[in-house]
């Protein structure tokens, strides 16, 4: 078998793997730390010898664990943990009212405490979370800092992918940029099968692999559509469009950049037209009707205009108590 470097060494990835897990066995160990089982427990005594408070489980399920209750230090966290742990208390603090000193103390500890190379990992993930102002939705740290390891190195992909049907998939990208976009993470990439730009959400990655090699440099960020504009012109089966008399800030509070495509009517001032390209059309009638007074007209598809229609019978059948439902008994 081969060392875990340093005896020094080898004790602290001990220390790691135990601060981890509620007890591990001695295979466990050995088999972990690539040593034989005497040089598990030489680690486990040099730990002993050094004040960490270890405890010997006997029987089956027996081996180590760190004593209930007591501290050990310092807690050592990986790459992958010390990014959850900083991506949480940043999230936490950019939506508080009142950020917490103990936390803000907290996140520079832990930046401090990380070598160099794990510091500008963590730094190129922030950069990204730091463009937006929404409330973030953290997906699983070790998949980010991978993604944006191999973006800075223009490595290639290898993802394991579900998409919002739930379909698995295995694709190979390139990662051309990490974005965050309505409080949720975004990988911009081409897909190296499809042979075209894909947009794929962070948190349905369920495992990130880098391959062998560079792939040349993407176009440059300017010359490339708008991650929200990319969103709202994509080829999905419904293209819907309306006439909306409202501000833009009114018709987007309805309609965000990621939904609808949104223009003034050059010879009808006060006008709007809002282009929408949609799976369904169930979700449209309640936020057409969402618009109140403001003066809306259905050009494509017709079958909105049916799907409006049969809502407004049925919301007037509800009205008028007569939708069909049996009397219930006073």
């Amino acid at each position: 078998m081969g060392t875990a470097g340093s005896p020094i060494a080898r004790a602290l990835q001990l220390l790691e793997l135990l601060q981890s897990a509620e007890i591990r066995s001695v295979p466990e160990l050995a088999e972990r730390l690539s040593v034989d089982e005497r040089t598990v427990r030489r680690s486990v005594q040099r730990l002993v010898d050094m004040d960490v408070p270890i405890e010997s489980v006997r029987g089956r399920y027996g081996g180590y664990r760190l004593a209930a209750g007591r501290r050990v230090s310092p807690v050592m966290l990986s790459d992958e943990e010390a990014a959850a742990v900083f991506l949480g208390l940043s999230e936490a603090q950019s939506t508080s009212d009142s950020p917490d000193v103990a936390a803000q103390i907290a996140l520079a500890k832990i930046r401090r405490s990380l070598p160099a190379a794990s510091v500008d990992r963590l730094d190129a993930v922030m950069h990204a979370a730091a463009l937006s102002s929404s409330r973030l939705d953290v997906p699983d740290a070790g998949v980010l800092l991978t993604v944006s390891d191999a973006l800075r190195a223009r490595r290639p992909l290898e993802l394991r992918y579900r998409s919002a049907e739930d379909t698995p998939s295995r694709r190979t990208v390139h990662p051309y940029d990490l974005l965050v976009h309505a409080g949720r993470w975004y990988l911009d990439a081409f897909d190296v099968e499809r042979a075209e730009e894909r947009t794929f959400r962070v948190d349905r990655i369920r495992s990130a692999r880098t391959l062998p090699g560079v792939f040349s440099a993407p176009v440059a960020r300017a010359e490339r559509p708008r991650l929200v504009d990319r969103f709202a012109g994509a080829d999905y089966r419904w293209h819907v469009r309306l006439r909306i008399q409202a501000s833009v800030p009114q018709i987007r509070a309805h309609f965000p950049e990621s939904v609808a495509v949104v223009e003034p009517i050059e010879d009808a001032p006060g006008w709007h037209r809002v282009s929408i390209r949609a799976k369904r059309l169930d979700w449209l009638p309640a936020v057409i009707a969402g618009l109140g007074d403001h003066a809306v007209i259905i050009d494509e598809p017709e079958d909105l205009r049916e799907l409006l229609d049969a809502t407004a019978t049925r919301m007037l059948r509800i009205a008028r108590g007569a939708d069909g439902a049996p009397p219930i008994p006073e």
